[in-house]
């Protein structure tokens, strides 16, 4: 899987801590279902030092019904606000039945949605916080003929806590971020037993 490390000006590459260096390794070894086709982006540049960026299509039968983004920040001197020195910020958007827009859990279950993918895929987390929106559209006039539609979006951010041998397994992470993306579409789970292929854009970048 390619990841693109994005740095503030100025900062050289030659200058990557160890730690984010071994985080950004991590992220390469996640393994994501083959409707997740996952690439590289170019990461934001203003909120830490350090970060690497992925995006990521999901696409059923030639159809693309959801995307997403996840970022992992590193600030070396620490963040009060993310209670450690790396953050998730994670991003997924979807198409959903325009039934389910009026669901007053859905928000609930959607954000229920990342917490469970967290702790299915063992990715240890810290000071999660989020949004869940929901959007509906109708059309009218020329563009009456139509058909609603309805998305989800969840936004999301949440702090990567290292294990007993000081890993953040932050393959763990992105892997909990692509089920996200395949639940909020409505794909069923993998059976067990059934091991998820990486993606095929990724294969491509090694």
């Amino acid at each position: 899987m390619v990841v693109r490390q994005e740095t503030h000006p100025g900062t050289g590459a030659g200058g990557m801590p160890e730690p984010f260096r071994a985080a950004v390794a991590d992220m390469r070894a996640a393994r994501m279902r083959p409707e997740v086709l996952c690439e590289e982006m170019p990461a934001p540049q203003r909120i830490a030092p350090w970060a690497s960026a992925l995006s990521a299509d999901v696409t059923v039968d030639g159809t693309d019904v959801g995307t997403g983004r996840i970022i992992l920040l590193h600030d070396p001197a620490g963040n009060d606000a993310w209670e450690g020195t790396f953050r998730c910020v994670a991003y997924v958007r979807a198409e959903i039945d325009p039934e389910l827009i009026t669901d007053p859990m859905l928000a609930a279950v959607g954000w229920s949605w990342l917490t469970e993918a967290l702790d299915a895929h063992g990715a240890s987390y810290a000071a999660a916080s989020g949004t869940v929106t929901r959007v509906a559209t109708e059309s009218f006039g020329g563009m009456g003929d139509e058909e609603a539609t309805a998305q989800l979006e969840l936004r999301a951010s949440w702090t990567p806590v290292e294990d007993e041998d000081g890993s953040l397994g932050m393959a763990a992470h992105v892997e909990a971020w692509g089920e996200l993306l395949c639940t909020t579409v409505g794909l069923p789970p993998v059976p067990e037993g059934v091991t998820a292929m990486p993606s095929r854009r990724g294969q491509r970048g090694q």
